[in-house]
Parts: structure tokens; sequence; C-alpha cells
């Protein structure tokens, strides 16, 4: 890792890579004070006190943000995780997430499992890897696709001596899920995290069942719209993903099987929805060898097969996508192939404009995340090319970015 040795830095002749469209937006210099940009201009920016690397031409473009993460969940079979301590999955998510930063994920999206202590280790510096904004433990009905007890068993799990239910709390009826939404804001969620449809990896669940009911759903967004934040819903169907937006629900997470009707509801009610397809191709890979149930692969099947035209569909509807993943254990590895799996439907710039801008929206951080521009966090990534002819230049675990700038920090300087 470099050491700066000064707060400011003045990155010059970079070729300007935002996601508004094929070609790159022009050459440009970026001036960094501190934790911040503080200039950008298409004429030489002199800055005396700041360090000047020259880009030569090079791309710049703003940090990756991936909105579907789980770096605590660190075995690709969900349900081997009843065999992992916390302490041991936090050791193992420290190498998750600094490979997140190395690959130019500088801002990722926990969509359960990790908690406070995991995103304020990384925010002070005693991890090394993207800044997180934390889901806490979804919310599950009994059942549901956060309940993953055995059908023999009775009891639920405190959620404290492993991983796998650290990932998922059951709450059932209004008074329980306010109860739980109010609980998971006090232990530092930065939003809430509902299953509103079966899952691939839950035992017990139908992949084609509808969860909680509106009042539930109802009274989950309204908690959080008290604490000034969203709510984000698991929902492959048409049916589910309906509930969830009929019941004031901001994301979709995956989406497979939406449909016309669906999708154009989300669009209207100015909702987002987060495709993770590049999941099921390392299930698909592996999962038989990892002893998924033949239940599991069944519904596997079904989602990985929806997932290309599930884009089609949200882009014809005019639906906003972000960029997730959704990877677990090993299966981080494969984190920036869904850019390539993207661009099967979407135009290059529309997906790295997924990963950067679209993302930040759905993180309420418009202007801060996500862009280069005055006031927004010093998050830049320099490409030995162009992304936007070749999405290949994002992949091999960041080898072709010479430059990762997180927060103003030189994470790496090949320059």
């Amino acid at each position: 890792m470099q050491k700066n040795t000064t707060t400011s830095f003045l990155l010059k002749n970079g070729a300007l890579i935002d996601g508004s469209g094929p070609d790159p937006a022009g050459e440009i210099d970026v001036l960094v004070e501190g934790t911040t940009i503080k200039e950008v201009s298409d004429r030489p920016i002199k800055a005396n006190s700041a360090v000047e690397i020259d880009l030569k031409g090079r791309s710049i473009m703003p940090g990756l943000i991936d909105c579907h993460t789980h770096p605590v969940l660190t075995e690709l079979n969900i349900l081997g995780l009843e065999d992992v301590p916390p302490t041991l999955a936090t050791a193992h998510a420290s190498v998750i997430l600094k490979g997140m930063l190395n690959r130019g994920f500088t801002t990722i999206r926990d969509a359960a499992g990790g908690d406070w202590g995991l995103k304020e280790a990384v925010a002070r510096g005693y991890l090394v890897g993207p800044r997180m904004f934390i889901s806490g433990r979804a919310l599950s009905q009994t059942g549901g696709h956060g309940d993953f007890r055995r059908r023999t068993d009775d009891v639920i799990p405190c959620g404290c001596s492993h991983v796998l239910h650290m990932t998922s709390r059951i709450a059932d009826g209004v008074d329980q899920v306010r109860h739980a939404v109010r609980d998971e804001m006090r232990k530092g969620a930065d939003q809430i995290k509902v299953m509103v449809s079966g899952g691939v990896t839950s035992p017990n669940d139908p992949l084609e069942s509808c969860q909680y009911s509106a009042e539930e759903l109802t009274a989950i967004v309204e908690e959080a719209r008290r604490w000034g934040t969203y709510v984000l819903a698991h929902a492959y169907t048409a049916q589910a993903i309906t509930h969830a937006i009929s019941c004031g629900v901001r994301s979709i997470e995956h989406a497979n099987l939406i449909d016309a009707p669906a999708a154009r509801l989300v669009a209207e009610n100015g909702g987002y929805v987060v495709p993770t397809l590049v999941t099921y191709d390392a299930l698909e890979r592996l999962g038989k060898k990892l002893g998924m149930t033949k239940a599991m692969l069944e519904k596997l099947r079904i989602v990985r097969e929806a997932g290309l035209n599930s884009l089609e569909v949200c882009r014809d509807a005019g639906v906003s996508m972000g960029l997730g993943t959704d990877l677990l254990g090993t299966a981080h590895e494969d984190q920036s192939r869904e850019f390539l799996i993207r661009a099967e439907v979407q135009k290059p710039y529309e997906v790295i404009a997924s990963s950067t801008r679209i993302n930040a929206e759905i993180l309420c951080q418009e202007g801060k995340l996500g862009v280069i521009k005055a006031g927004a966090n010093a998050d830049l990534l320099v490409i030995d090319g162009n992304p936007l002819d070749d999405l290949g230049l994002l992949q091999d675990q960041g080898r072709h970015m010479p430059i990762i700038m997180q927060a103003g920090k030189l994470h790496k300087n090949l320059l």
C-alpha cells in the first residue's frame, strides 16, 4: 500500500469516463485536497503544494460501487456458515474486503451480515476495504428466505454464535417488525433489508412465495423512513416486486422474474432494481459440488435462465438499474464479471453508470459518490485504456488500474 506524504494531489490529463455517454467526456485535471475533490477542469489547474501525477491520456473515472455484497458470508454454500464463528468470519472478510478495493470498488452496500463493528473497522483503517453501507440483519417472516432453520428446529437462534444466524432475524406481525427495524437502526444499520420472496439458498420456501403481509411491509417502510432511510427487498417474482413497491420499498434486489407491468410500477414509483447476475453463474458452476440440494439447484436454474431477460424488461420500462453481485465465499473473485454479463444487454457506458452514479443515488449519496466533481469524495480510478471500448479493462483483479484512490488516499499508485 502506498503511503501519502501530502493531502493534496493533482491528477493531470485524464480522459473522463463518467457513464454519461459512449465516449469519454473530455480530458480533465482533478485537484484533490484531503478527502474530497477540490476542483475539476478541462483547463490546466495550478496547485503548487500538490503532488502532480500525469495520467498521459489514461482514463479517469469514479470509484466503483457494488450495491449488493456479503463480505461476511464466507462460505459459498450458505448453510455451511453454521460452522463459522463471527471471529473467523471477520478475519476472512478482511481478505475479501481488500480484494474488493483492489478491483476498484471503493464503496459497497452490505446486503446483510455485516455489522457496525466491521464498518467502523474499515472506516478507522484497522481493515483495508471499501466504505460500507450496512443493512444489519435482514428481516424475514417465519419460514421465509431468511429462516434457515431445519424443519426439525423449533427454537429461534440468538444470532450471536455463528454467521448464518447473524445474516437475518425472524419477525412476524406488525409489532415485531417495528421492533426489529428500530433495533437494527439502533445497532447502526444504514438501511433496512427485508425478504419478500423465496430464494435459491433457503431450504424450505418456494421461490414463488410472496412473503410478509401488506401491513407488516408497510410498517417496516414507515419505521425506516422515520429514521431517514429506506428499505431494500429481496424479491424475484413479479408478484413479490409489485407487493414490495406498492408498500413503499425503494430498492428491489435480484428481480430475475420481473415482468413488464411490475417493471413499469417500479419506474413510476421512482424505485430501483439491483440485478446480481454473476452470483448465479458462480453457483451454477460450483453449487452441486458444494452440496446444494436438488430443490436449491432447480430454483437456481429458473432464476439463472431468466437473468438477461430481466435486464431487457427493466430497460424497456425505464427502470433505473444499479449494479450488485451477491457473491459468497471464494466466488468474490468473480465480482468484476458482472460488468461482462451486463454488457450482453446494456451498453458499456450504461453498465458503468449503474456501478457509479446510479448506485450512488441508491445509497442517497448523489453528488458525493459515483461522480468526479468538486465537493465529491475523492474516490478515483485510473485505467490503462478506455473501458467504454473494452469492459475487460475492469477485470483481472484491478490489473489495469495503475491508480486506486479512496477518500483522497492512494491505495495503489503505479504511476
